[in-house]
């Protein structure tokens, strides 16, 4: 990266990819400090025990709350908002509450950061945002929709959206799920083996990230491209690699899953830019003009497709187990 002793606040900095990210840039020169804001202590303290490092500075607050964060973006130079509520079952019991953390903290997030004249607010999204079911895709998508908007009024302060699909063996997705199983010698529960999910490292979606940091201007949504698989060779991948004999038991799907998850809408496709292994979708910047919005439309959108876990690159059973091995965590539970 080509910047030096800069300074980057990292929200939800306590998760998977705000410790990836640390990890990443703490022995660098590139920030001479690392703010985590999250309203979680007792994962702070982890944390600060664990690195022991005073270029961390640490932050307690909630991004629902402009008053605690307005403070922690002061005489910062770059954003990472990873804040976010993820669950899907969660946000359809809450849905109010995927609201307040989703859409409105992130508008909270982008105004402090406008307002103390950060430099770049990268803004993380997920592919549940694309033609969106459930509570926590809608909320994400609303939070696009309001970083895209933010981002036309601001001179100073350059704000990008990426979106990615589920990360591997992340905090309650389905690998730690299937692991446990396996280790209880408990049937593993699939909702339906043929259901497509997008297989990204938490690597991955950090080279992302850094990726939309240094190409993204105003408005822009990154999407990498990544290979996918069915949920029924996933868990056979790991009961294989486990060298267990457990049952696999079929429950059917559950409220608010997709058979398939978009990373990009065919919307998007039609004005993507490829650049290798990232789709650019730039802001649509259409203005309050109505009338071309009825007298003009698109020809082509039509014969555009969508890019999805269905139609993207799909690894086999050998590949997952290979791509599986490749992965500490996954190595580590199974003691392979």
């Amino acid at each position: 990266m080509k910047i030096y002793n800069k300074v980057l606040l990292i929200t939800g900095g306590t998760g998977s990819f705000g410790t990836a990210v640390l990890n990443r840039f703490l022995n660098t020169d590139n920030f001479s400090e690392i703010r985590i804001f999250s309203r979680d202590e007792k994962k702070q303290d982890d944390m600060r025990n664990l690195y022991k490092n005073d270029k961390i500075k640490y932050y307690i607050g909630d991004v629902r709350d402009y008053s605690s964060v307005e403070p922690a973006t002061r005489d910062v130079d770059y954003v990472f908002h990873a804040a976010a509520l993820k669950q899907v079952p969660s946000c359809e019991f809450f849905p109010m509450q995927a609201v307040k953390t989703n859409i409105e903290g992130t508008q909270n997030v982008i105004k402090a950061s406008a307002n103390n004249n950060v430099k770049k607010v990268i803004c993380l999204s997920t592919d549940k945002a694309a033609y969106p079911i459930n509570a926590m895709g809608i909320s994400k998508a609303m939070m696009e929709k309001v970083a895209i908007a933010e981002s036309r009024s601001l001179k100073e302060t350059t704000v990008c959206l990426t979106r990615y699909g589920n990360v591997m063996a992340s905090r309650g997705s389905v690998i730690p799920l299937f692991i446990n199983q396996i280790k209880e010698s408990k049937p593993i529960t699939i909702t339906d083996p043929n259901m497509t999910r997008f297989l990204m490292s938490l690597e991955d979606a950090v080279e992302l990230v850094l990726f939309a940091f240094e190409n993204g201007r105003s408005g822009d949504l990154f999407v990498n491209k990544a290979p996918a698989g069915t949920i029924g060779d996933l868990a056979k991948a790991l009961l294989e690699l486990s060298k267990k004999d457990v049952p696999i038991k079929i429950i059917g799907t559950r409220h608010g899953e997709k058979l398939y998850e978009t990373l990009c809408t065919r919307e998007e496709m039609l004005k993507a830019e490829d650049m290798g292994n990232f789709y650019r979708v730039p802001a649509d910047n259409r203005d309050l003009n109505y009338t071309k919005y009825f007298s003009q439309g698109e020809e082509n959108i039509s014969k555009v497709e969508d890019y999805h876990s269905h139609n993207t690159t799909r690894l086999n059973l050998e590949q997952m187990k290979e791509l599986f091995s490749s992965i500490d965590y996954i190595r580590e539970e199974l003691n392979m």
